[in-house]
């Protein structure tokens, strides 16, 4: 079950600065121990994060099931015959935790919420609305009996396919009650500052060829929840806003249904997260177009660029772990190109990201606005969009093969005015690879080889990682164009990787 850590860089003053944390539905109860299931081991949770940049906290309280007793879900511990025995423990882990605290009388989302207003950050709720983990295996302990006695109300009904075909389908009544009961459950029973509705777990809502008529469906449910913030702000005596997760892409997200662009025309969220599903961080959210098609609205929201915690230069290639340097890439282009919020999500504590011990910690104190982001060495790497409407093009323009040459246009936000800039092409294992050179053009300006990458766990895969100087004077805010082939007479090679470092 993969966990999930979300950060957000807020701008704006009604929310102020810092970072948000997301902690998923199962991360704190796997990773801990079954005697830091107490008051003070949930206490400490919070903790960690006071005194850093971390100004809000996101906490996931459901998959399917939900991680505390609900009065209209199952709860992670309601096993009842199904399948819990899993190779790394973690499921025996995450169910005899919740229970643990259950048992004795703590419930943990509203323990972290009195605890968040104690410290001085803002305390949210985050929902996800479609989750399919581990559908490949109907037995599996995390999923709630009303997925696994209605196939019917799956995407493709009862399919033995793709995960997101068992996803539900928004177009049932049925579908949308189950899920808006735990709405109205979350807000009556939770006193947070806002409750996140995240279309991205797993993006896919409706039945295939249904999905751009369902955009209504889920503007109406949107109304619906909105109508109840409402109510239950009036009854709390303070604002409870209301955000969603979508698709990095204005047409992707129309296209699958989750018309956010109507949202926010419509007053119906507070927080908007164009944001990839997991496979990859997305290093060029078009954060303009988006702000274009909101039109004068996009003032009343605060528009954040959604990260990820893995990089994968194309769908079919191995993962990769982000570090510091590639986070703060993501941040600087982003919040150059008019984000209002940096927004990373899986990055959980205690050591998410590559790098040497400590660099999580750095992240949350250092923090992620753009002066910072511009003033410390980045990386802005080549990647796809993840999750895109049927018809639609991934973007993705790796792998390249080298003595045909190919192009990549990548967005750097601020231009670098001293210090270095370097191109990496990262060469997958062929004949000949350690013989090959290559000639590189950073907007039609000549670039100089290099000495390789001496650091091989950034880029899984390659076998040579060729990296060449560019002319600060050819950098340009933005969009930067940069141009590679193999020179002729040499054994063919194959590009797989491809990302621009600036260390000021």
């Amino acid at each position: 079950m993969k966990t999930v850590l979300c950060l957000l860089f807020v701008a704006s003053s009604a929310m102020g600065q810092g970072f948000v944390i997301n902690e998923d539905d199962s991360h704190f109860f796997v990773y801990r121990a079954p005697e830091e299931m107490s008051m003070a081991g949930l206490n400490a949770f919070v903790d960690q994060y006071a005194g850093t940049k971390v100004s809000h906290l996101f906490l996931c309280p459901n998959a399917m099931k939900a991680s505390y007793r609900s009065a209209v879900r199952d709860a992670i511990w309601d096993i009842d015959g199904q399948n819990i025995d899993k190779g790394d423990g973690s499921g025996r882990q995450w169910v005899s935790n919740a229970k643990l605290l259950f048992d004795r009388g703590l419930d943990p989302y509203a323990v972290w919420i009195a605890r968040c207003r104690e410290k001085g950050i803002s305390p949210w709720l985050s929902m996800r609305m479609n989750d399919v983990h581990n559908v490949d295996d109907p037995t599996c302990y995390i999923h709630d009996h009303f997925w696994v006695k209605h196939p019917d109300y799956w995407r493709v009904p009862g399919s033995k396919g793709n995960w997101v075909d068992r996803a539900l389908d928004y177009g049932i009544p049925e579908v949308r009650e189950h899920n808006m009961a735990l709405v109205r459950e979350l807000l009556e029973r939770y006193d947070a500052d806002g409750l996140e509705l995240d279309w991205m777990r797993f993006g896919y809502h409706f039945a295939p060829g249904k999905e751009k008529e369902g955009a209504e469906i889920l503007t109406t449910f949107t109304r619906e929840v909105r109508k109840l913030t409402k109510e239950w702000a009036a009854k709390r005596g303070h604002p409870i806003k209301l955000g969603a997760r979508v698709p990095t892409l204005p047409d992707a997200a129309i296209g699958l249904g989750m018309d956010a662009v109507t949202w926010v025309r419509e007053g119906l969220i507070d927080m908007l997260v164009p944001t990839p599903f997991w496979a990859t961080t997305d290093f060029d959210i078009p954060i303009e177009t988006w702000r274009e098609r909101i039109g004068p609205s996009v003032k009343n929201i605060v528009l954040a660029a959604g990260g990820e915690v893995l990089l994968r230069a194309y769908p079919s290639a191995p993962l990769a772990g982000v570090d510091l340097p590639s986070t703060r890439g993501f941040a600087a282009a982003h919040l150059h190109r008019g984000a209002d919020q940096i927004y990373l999500f899986n990055y959980m504590d205690k050591e998410p990201m590559l790098g040497p011990a400590g660099t999580y910690q750095k992240l949350l104190h250092e923090g992620l606005s753009l002066d910072v982001a511009a003033k410390n060495p980045r990386r802005h790497v080549v990647t796809f969009r993840d999750t895109v409407a049927p018809g639609m093009s991934n973007d993705a323009v790796l792998p390249v093969d080298a003595l045909k040459g190919g192009a990549f246009r990548i967005y750097i936000g601020p231009a670098p005015k001293q210090g270095k800039m370097t191109f990496v092409a990262g060469l997958t294992a062929r004949d000949e690879v350690d013989k090959a050179a290559c000639e590189v053009f950073l907007n039609d300006a000549p670039c100089k080889p290099m000495a390789d990458g001496p650091d091989p766990k950034l880029y899984p895969t390659v076998a040579r990682a060729l990296q060449f100087e560019c002319p600060l004077a050819s950098a340009k805010e933005g969009y930067n164009n940069v141009r590679i082939s193999q020179k002729p007479g040499q054994a063919g090679q194959q590009i797989v990787w491809a990302e621009l470092r600036i260390e000021p």
